[in-house]
């Protein structure tokens, strides 16, 4: 699924946002009721997760708003707050879901899978482009009769870049949503995840290739 996280307690996005990328997730993090405003109205995401305290806007301003300029995705909201008063506050709103820190990730991942059955959301198991094809479940890359798994960072990066297929996706970008928006790591741990995978791809006898951009990024193709 595709989720955004607005959350203002950044060490709290930062583990969060890990787990659900973890679980094959793709996620967008901010930390302010006005950039969850902005960030939902103009993506495509299939669930919304929504602090309750945040600044600039709180999170039952950001959900009316939502509502009031006809946003439906799903919204998740997250507080510490468990009186039912502020639930029911919460649900007038507009809010579908409700959990009240602290909670074991293992329970958010089930509120949000329980959240997309009641959309009605067919959830792929597989990504294909060209000859390959990408397990979600397993991180095995298929190409006819051959498979490989991959390690978590090489899933996570190629699943972004076949989602994005023929588009150019920036090494800061691949950065932020593989390893978290605090992360210090490098342009070159993504160059070396990305010639693990190329050599993966190369075993396989795949068509698929990622193409290097220069001065841009990456870019998955097919012969």
């Amino acid at each position: 699924m595709q989720l955004l996280l607005v959350e203002d307690d950044k060490k709290l996005a930062a583990a969060l946002g890990q787990i659900l990328q973890e679980n094959g997730h793709d996620v967008d993090t901010v930390f302010d009721g006005q950039a969850g405003f902005d960030y939902a109205t103009q993506g495509d995401y299939d669930v919304v997760i929504l602090d309750v305290m945040l600044p600039k806007m709180d999170g039952y301003e950001v959900i009316s708003a939502l509502r009031r300029e006809h946003v439906s995705t799903p919204v998740l909201m997250l507080t510490a707050r468990s009186s039912t008063a502020d639930k029911i506050t919460g649900f007038d709103s507009g809010a579908d879901d409700y959990m009240t820190k602290p909670f074991n990730p293992a329970e958010l991942l089930a509120h949000l899978r329980a959240l997309s059955r009641r959309q009605g959301e067919v959830i792929f198991e597989t990504l294909e482009f060209g000859d390959i094809t990408l397990n979600l479940e397993s991180m095995d890359l298929t190409c006819g009769d051959e498979s490989i798994h991959l390690r978590m960072k090489e899933f996570l990066i190629l699943k972004i870049l076949m989602k994005n297929a023929e588009r150019i996706i920036s090494k800061d970008t691949l950065i932020t949503k593989v390893w978290g928006i605090d992360s210090s790591v490098e342009s070159n741990s993504v160059e070396a995840h990305v010639s693990f995978l190329r050599k993966k791809l190369k075993f396989l006898g795949a068509s698929a290739r990622i193409d290097t951009i220069p001065k841009m990024g990456y870019k998955l193709a097919n012969d």
